[in-house]
């Protein structure tokens, strides 16, 4: 019996590690501070729960499935070798009915439980991530940028969970997640290039190694962050408290990637990594706390 308990708690966790914890918490959060922005009047726990509900399973299966498409490429990259399906621990079938089974269930609860626009637009989420950007990742140094766009999706599901419609505030913030992606992501290519490299992704450190170009997009992107967070204070979704740190944020975060700019080195990009995992929370939980009543 106790051997049994052994079994089933290590499967247990093999099926979370095929949902990307991190990955699908930091969606989550997005998704609630989307909910909080977008909510008027007193919040609605039942549609709160729903939409958070449905965005984890949506987030978690797709996470899955990602993983099941991407399991030979995985299996030979270090830093992916040990996830349970190039390690054998998991079978491809048990990965792909597990991510079908829970990503069906998210955008079916979001579309019954909250409304059909925070389902669809989950559904939206799923397809672009499973279905475009992860194949374009074998394909083309663009797949960054399209990437980018399931990735800032969760805020818009939040919000159209609480309102059941979007409005201009709402894109303000997918542009906010947008743009904070990009040089996220792209400090996470030139770290692990050469681990992308063996398994054929063609990401812009891969292709461009030398990464001037990658050095320019760190640059541009960061600084075009900057006047579009300040975009909530303008808009009068937040006070000016969210205004003077989302520019002190932005600054902290324009600095470390002229830093890899100028030098060009793993150890700066894993500092602009570091850096861009501090502002986001930062930059979202200001924006909630100094929020001005719809």
């Amino acid at each position: 019996m106790a051997l049994e308990g052994v079994v089933t708690s290590s499967r247990i966790t093999e099926y979370l590690t095929l949902t990307k914890p991190r990955l699908t918490a930091l969606a989550l959060f997005a998704t609630l501070i989307g909910f909080l922005m977008g909510a008027s009047g007193p919040l609605d726990p039942f549609a709160l729960v729903h939409t958070l509900v449905g965005a984890a399973l949506v987030g978690a299966g797709a996470n899955a499935l990602n993983q099941w498409l991407e399991r030979d490429v995985d299996a030979l990259m270090q830093r992916t070798k040990s996830r349970p399906l190039p390690a054998g621990r998991l079978n491809p079938t048990e990965a792909f009915v597990f991510g079908v089974t829970a990503s069906g269930l998210g955008v079916a609860s979001l579309m019954l439980a909250v409304n059909l626009l925070a389902g669809l637009l989950a559904c939206l989420t799923l397809v672009s991530y499973v279905g475009i950007y992860t194949p374009l990742k074998r394909k083309t140094a663009l797949c960054t940028l399209v990437g980018a766009i399931p990735g800032a999706m969760p805020p818009l599901i939040g919000w159209a969970g609480a309102r059941g419609e979007l409005g201009l505030e709402a894109w303000v913030l997918f542009a906010i997640l947008f743009l904070w992606q990009l040089p996220h992501f792209l400090a996470i290519a030139w770290v692990y290039r050469d681990d992308y490299a063996r398994a054929g992704f063609q990401m812009l450190p891969v292709v461009e190694p030398d990464g001037a170009s990658t050095a320019r997009q760190i640059v541009l992107y960061g600084l075009a962050l900057l006047p579009i967070s300040l975009l909530p204070t303008m808009l009068g979704v937040a006070g000016p408290v969210y205004f003077v740190g989302a520019v002190a944020a932005g600054v902290w975060l324009f600095g470390a990637a002229v830093s890899v700019a100028r030098r060009q080195s793993c150890a700066l990009a894993n500092r602009l990594f570091l850096v861009s995992v501090g502002y986001l929370p930062v930059v979202l939980c200001l924006m909630v706390v100094d929020k001005t009543p719809l």
